[in-house]
């Protein structure tokens, strides 16, 4: 499988993102240490988690990372993997700390659960316009100098924040954001594009976005009120996709894929695979169908008219 180089950096990742929210929540250790088997045995390589993963259903936080320190530690397999964490979100609902001293605290913290000397990115996962950029970056170059952190990555960063962070590694010599987790999705377009995009292109960093299935609805496992009840996260996904234009993407979605013969959740995916910007998208999974849907995307390539047609119905 070719690999893509993550922004300026040294990791080469396998283009798809294992999104390790659902370790803990979802799924248990035992299905997500399967779960990690069968993605590694594919030749994927690239996990991303956070340090708040999964507070929101637990009220402690911490299990994903957890999980995966302990999956890693009993297949003896850290060097193999590339991992990528967010400290930062301090709770479900809107809390943020991105001072100096708490990222200093919070990186020890993600080391010991994750069984490591080492964290390949390291993300600041919401960004929180009372502290300065500057602040952020120098906790973040202790952490490298020291090095407990390979990489660094922005996620949740709005344009103006993204840039003045840029524009203060080069003026302080600070270490510069390679990555950047946005929302982004065939639905949830125009935010990333129209802003964040033309950044992240002139600057050569990686874009590894989240919601890459808009949390299972560009799967067409949502199509009708009767559907909110097949998992957590229906309700929001209901109140955030099922409208006009979200059974519109869906029914185009329905025709490329029995088109492909495939399904609807390949062809999202590999729609953003094709997009320049785009490195690994990030998508979560908790079956081995899931799963699978998920790998096949990386080999599915769509034309260029259908490509403009999914661009059409989801503009």
């Amino acid at each position: 499988m070719q690999k893509r180089k993550l922004g300026n950096t040294d990791l080469h990742v396998a283009p798809i993102t294992f999104g390790c929210n659902v370790f803990g929540w979802t799924i248990n250790e035992k299905t997500s240490f399967e779960l990690l088997d069968a993605f590694t045995a594919a030749g994927f390589n690239f996990l991303d988690t956070a340090d708040i993963y999964a507070k929101w259903a637990t009220g402690i936080g911490g299990e994903s990372e957890t999980i995966i320190g302990k999956w890693t530690k009993q297949r003896n397999n850290r060097s193999q993997v590339i991992i990528a964490t967010k400290a930062g979100m301090t709770d479900a609902v809107g809390g943020i700390n991105i001072t100096k001293a708490y990222i200093i605290k919070a990186v020890e913290e993600s080391l010991k659960r994750l069984q490591t000397d080492y964290i390949d990115l390291y993300q600041t996962h919401k960004d929180d316009i009372s502290v300065p950029v500057e602040e952020t970056l120098e906790a973040h170059q202790q952490l490298i100098k020291a090095g407990k952190v390979r990489w660094i990555g922005a996620s949740n960063f709005s344009a103006q924040r993204l840039q003045a962070s840029l524009d203060a590694s080069k003026k302080h010599n600070l270490p510069t954001y390679q990555t950047l987790q946005p929302l982004y999705n065939l639905y949830d377009r125009e935010v990333f594009e129209k802003e964040l995009e033309p950044i992240c292109l002139a600057n050569n960093i990686g874009v590894i976005n989240y919601y890459s299935l808009a949390a299972g609805f560009l799967t067409g496992k949502y199509r009708t009120e009767a559907d909110i009840a097949k998992s957590a996260r229906g309700a929001r996904v209901a109140s955030m996709y099922l409208n006009d234009k979200g059974l519109r993407i869906l029914k185009t979605l329905d025709e490329v894929a029995a088109q492909y013969n495939t399904t609807n959740g390949s062809v999202a995916m590999a729609w953003l695979l094709a997009r320049p910007s785009v490195t690994a998208p990030i998508a979560s999974a908790t079956s081995m169908a899931q799963l699978n849907e998920l790998l096949k995307s990386t080999q599915l390539k769509l034309s260029t008219d259908t490509i403009a047609l999914l661009n059409k119905a989801s503009t």
